[in-house]
């Protein structure tokens, strides 16, 4: 049987508690031994992750995001929701540049950096409901990888 553990956190949107969620995370997955590379990409992922919640789904307004953490054998698996407006078009935010506050400094990239440093990146979204941005990537090598 595959070892599993997790954990959920909560708190509130503020900007300054993205800092708090990406050392909450960091450390829980430690126990999968992670690279100093792997930890960077999965703080960085969730850090957009949350930014967008405070920036999008609350727009500013302070309200609950909750970080929910599962690992699986050597997969971590995470869940940033809140109970914000929602996406219209999940596709179309998922576009690379797309963003709904261009007079704002946002480049409409978040989405493209989770996926580019997790391995899978799922957003479900409804309108007026909120949205959970599910993320999963595989820590460490099996013995006989080869790195690049």
């Amino acid at each position: 049987m595959e070892q599993t553990n997790e954990m959920m956190i909560e708190f509130d949107s503020r900007s300054c508690n993205e800092s708090f969620a990406r050392v909450a995370v960091a450390a829980f997955m430690t126990q999968l031994n992670p690279t100093l590379e792997e930890v960077a990409d999965v703080k960085t992922a969730l850090s957009e992750a949350v930014t967008n919640a405070i920036v999008h789904g609350y727009e500013n307004e302070v309200r609950k995001i909750t970080v929910h953490c599962r690992i699986e054998g050597q997969e971590l698996f995470l869940a940033v929701t809140d109970k914000g407006r929602g996406i219209e078009d999940v596709a179309k935010a998922m576009e690379p540049l797309f963003t709904t506050k261009p007079d704002s400094e946002r480049s409409g990239m978040g989405f493209a950096f989770m996926e580019a440093f997790m391995d899978e990146v799922q957003v479900i979204s409804a309108p007026g409901e909120g949205t959970t941005v599910r993320m999963k990537k595989k820590i460490g090598r099996v013995a006989g990888e080869y790195m690049d």
